[in-house]
This record gives structure tokens, C-alpha cells and sequence, in this order.
């Protein structure tokens, strides 16, 4: 049985938590549901456009709390549910909203979703180069009739700014060689992986396919089985190993104080506790040892405590831009690399290297991206290679070049470090007593000014 609610009960609905409400809706007539899917994409419209409002306010008139991040989108995905790609397309939207009132207009008033504004922006910011600027306002409310209404659709939209890029396009340079329009986005997923998206002009085009061909050949199995791999993968696999081979190159540069290449980090017993390559495996004690060799062992052979494969294996590697990486896959790595060690104490911290120079060196600076795992700042995801040096002590004031006195920071939270312009507070940096950094608030931020250190990757 049903019932009929009215649309105060619609919007009490909308409005109230959504615990439990699953089974509330199953008692109303699918009119009233209908009802409410269509009221509460409204109010998640309108919510929308005051939350970029309010991101793009905080932009322009931030606070102690929002200068502790770089920029206003780390800040609200480090505040709330949001991924930190997620909040910077928000604050970047309210930005460009601000050269465009007619689209901000819209956007408020409920008739624009958020996809749909940053289409037009993006357009409107950057129009083709033959269109004349008489005819932007026209090619503006186009789009917005075209994004605006139940009936919109991103194809239909995407078909308009398609047909308006055709209509004023330049005879100067053709799309196929503009290279201004080449553009590579690279994203990490919510699972771990890598979305790759790019657009590139002709020229660079033919040499990537290239590049690829030979490598993206089907390969007949050594029985003459065909090559199962679908087109795309095998261009995905043509791809890794076209970046392969690029980075075993030896003119590759520098990259953050580092040749670029795959670094994993990972603890040596880990490492070795979970190695398939032994000989022998050797058998554990009753005390979950490893019973040393017995005297009529060969000593080239290695005795291993193999886990019980019932426990779940906790022990992970980490990598600088991509985070964990399962032992199984830093086990296949570790049988054929290039091994560095960095010495670690009792608490996983790296122990001192070379502490009389004032610049960091090579192996100081690898020792700190083993513990810091990049930008030390509270809730910062900045990897390595885009990350400083930092004294806590300056060294012009006696503070020496050794682990206990350094961190890696960002360049925006070194900024903040050196006093912000701006920023009133001071963080203050200590070493405790695991040699690991941690940050004190400043008591605008923090009153009881307690202690935190970064845990985004760890």
C-alpha cells in the first residue's frame, strides 16, 4: 500500500537526513518520489553554486586556516569528503565566474550545472582565434540556451561549441597544426590507477603513433596462438614500454634532485621476508623465528620465514607520486633494479648523512624523501620532486645540514614557513622524539597549539 504525501512532506523529505530513507520512500506513491529525485537535483544545484561561492569568497579574503593550504580547493577537499582534483575545479570555476556575469547568473539561479559553467568558461576564456570579440556575447548566450533546461545534455552542448569553433575558425593555422591547443591531463584514480587524456596536433601526433606502432604490433604466443590483447591495451602496454625505455635512458635529466625513474620505498626485512627467489624456503620456529642454517647447510642459501598465507600481508612499498604499491609487485620490481639502501633508526627515521655542507646533498635528500614521503605540511599531498629543502633552524643562524633539523615542504607551505605575506600566525616545526617533523599550529589556528604531522602519505 501507498500513500500521498504533499509537497511540504516533499520538501520535509529533501530536507532531512537520509538515514532511513529507503524505507520512507517505499511507502509513497511514485509520484511523490518522482517528485522528490526532482526537488533534492535542485537543491544539490543550488547548493552547488553558494558552495563555490563561498570557495571563491575565501579565495579572494582568506583566513589563518585557508593559507595553510596551497590554494582555497586543498583546503575544502582536506576539509571535507571531496578529492583534492575535485575541490580545485570549484575554486577554479568561482574564479573564472568572476569575468562572467552573465554564466555566474545562471549558474546561481539554478538553470547551469557545474559542468556545464565550466564548459562555457572554458570556451568563453579561450575562443577561437577567428572569431572577433563583437561576437562573443552571442556565441555566450548560445551556450547558455544550449546548457540550459531539462533538455540539456553535455553532447548537445558540446555539439554547439563544435559548431561555433567551426564557424569562426581561423584560416591562419589549421586545428590540425595548432599546437597551443595541445593539451595532456594525467590524474590519479580513486583506486590507484592512472586516467590518461590528451589532445595534440598533427605533427606530434604522428610521431606518438610512431613511437607506438612498432610496439603495439600483435604478438603471436611461441605456439602461434593469436595476440588476445584487445587495441587498447595493447597500446597501453606500448606506452609503458615506450616510457621504459625513455627513462633507462641516461639523458633524462633532473628532476627534484633525482634522475627521474620508478622509486619504490620499502623496509629491507619487508622486502626480504616476502622474497620468492630463494633456493630454499626455509621453516619457521614454533616462536615464529627463523631457524639460523644447520651446520651441514650450504651457507649460499637463504633461509626465508614465508608468511601464513591465512594472515593478510599489511607490508606495502610506497611510491613518491602514486602512493602504496603491494609487496607481490614491489618483490617483482626489487629482481631487477638498482638498490639503494638509506639507514633507518628504531622509528623508520633515516639516520644523519654528511651534515657539514649547507645545501642538502644527493643521498640527504633521498634519505628525506624516504621519511617524509614529500611535502611533511599537515593534510599536503605535494610529491617530492615539486617539494624544498627545508632548515628548521636557518642556517645562517647555526642550524646544521643534518636529518634532525630538516623536512621537505612544498614550495607554498616553504613560503609559509619564511612568514606568508598575509599570514599573521607562525608554524612552528619540531623534531620529536621518533625524528619524524611535526607542526605546531599558531594559536589563531590551533588554542591548545597541538602537535600534527603529516599522515596524507603514510
Amino acid at each position: 500500500m501507498t500513500i500521498s504525501i504533499t509537497d511540504d512532506a516533499v520538501t520535509d523529505v529533501v530536507n532531512s537526513s537520509a538515514v532511513g530513507v529507503r524505507a520512507r520512500l517505499w511507502r509513497l506513491h511514485p509520484t511523490d518520489v518522482r517528485e522528490i529525485a526532482i526537488t533534492a537535483s535542485a537543491e544539490i544545484l543550488r547548493l552547488e553554486a553558494i558552495r563555490v561561492a563561498a570557495v571563491d569568497t575565501l579565495t579572494l579574503n582568506p583566513d589563518e586556516q585557508v593559507l595553510c593550504y596551497r590554494g582555497t580547493g586543498q583546503w575544502l577537499a582536506n576539509h571535507t569528503m571531496l578529492q583534492i582534483p575535485a575541490g580545485r575545479r570549484i575554486a577554479a570555476l568561482g574564479k573564472a565566474l568572476r569575468s562572467f556575469p552573465e554564466i555566474e547568473d545562471q549558474f546561481d539561479s539554478g538553470d547551469l550545472t557545474f559542468e556545464h559553467a565550466a564548459l562555457i568558461v572554458a570556451f568563453c576564456e579561450s575562443p577561437p582565434k577567428g572569431m572577433p570579440d563583437a561576437a562573443l556575447p552571442y556565441c555566450r548566450d548560445t551556450l547558455l540556451a544550449a546548457a540550459s533546461g531539462v533538455e540539456a545534455t553535455t553532447v548537445k552542448l558540446r555539439y554547439a561549441i563544435s559548431v561555433l569553433e567551426h564557424m569562426f575558425e581561423s584560416d591562419d593555422i589549421p586545428p590540425s597544426e595548432d599546437t597551443d591547443r595541445n593539451e595532456l591531463r594525467i590524474s590519479a584514480t580513486l583506486n590507484g590507477r592512472v586516467a590518461v587524456r590528451g589532445d595534440f596536433d598533427g605533427v606530434t601526433g604522428e610521431m606518438l603513433l610512431s613511437a607506438l606502432s612498432h610496439l603495439s604490433i600483435p604478438t603471436p604466443a611461441t605456439d602461434g596462438t593469436p595476440d588476445k590483447r584487445s587495441a587498447a591495451t595493447r597500446n597501453a602496454d606500448a606506452m609503458a614500454e615506450l616510457i621504459r625505455r625513455y627513462l633507462d635512458n641516461a639523458a633524462t635529466g633532473i628532476d627534484g634532485g633525482q634522475r627521474p625513474h620508478l622509486n619504490v620505498h620499502i623496509n629491507a626485512k619487508d622486502l626480504a621476508y616476502h622474497r620468492e627467489c630463494a633456493a630454499v624456503a626455509g621453516t619457521t620456529t614454533g616462536d615464529g623465528s627463523t631457524p639460523g642454517p644447520a651446520e651441514d647447510d650450504d651457507p649460499g642459501m637463504l633461509d626465508l620465514d614465508i608468511p601464513d598465507p591465512g594472515k593478510q600481508d599489511l607490508d606495502v612499498g610506497h611510491m613518491p607520486w602514486m602512493g602504496p604499491l603491494s609487496i607481490g609487485r614491489t618483490r617483482m620490481i626489487a629482481c631487477d633494479c638498482m638498490l639503494g639502501a638509506v639507514l633507518l633508526d628504531e622509528n623508520g627515521a633515516p639516520l644523519d648523512v654528511t651534515p657539514l655542507k649547507r645545501l642538502v646533498t644527493a643521498a640527504q635528500r633521498t634519505a628525506l624523501i624516504a621519511r617524509d614521503k614529500g611535502c611533511a605540511f599537515p593534510g599536503c599531498d605535494c610529491v617530492p620532486a615539486w617539494t624544498d629543502a627545508h632548515h628548521i633552524k636557518h642556517w645562517a643562524k647555526g642550524g646544521p645540514t643534518v636529518m634532525d633539523n630538516l623536512v621537505l615542504l612544498c614550495r607554498t607551505h616553504h613560503t609559509l614557513m619564511h612568514r606568508k605575506p598575509g599570514f599573521t600566525g607562525q608554524w612552528e616545526i619540531r623534531i620529536g622524539a621518533d625524528h619524524l617533523p611535526w607542526f605546531i599550529p599558531p594559536p589563531g589556528i590551533d588554542p591548545d597549539q597541538k602537535s600534527r604531522r603529516s599522515t596524507t602519505r603514510r
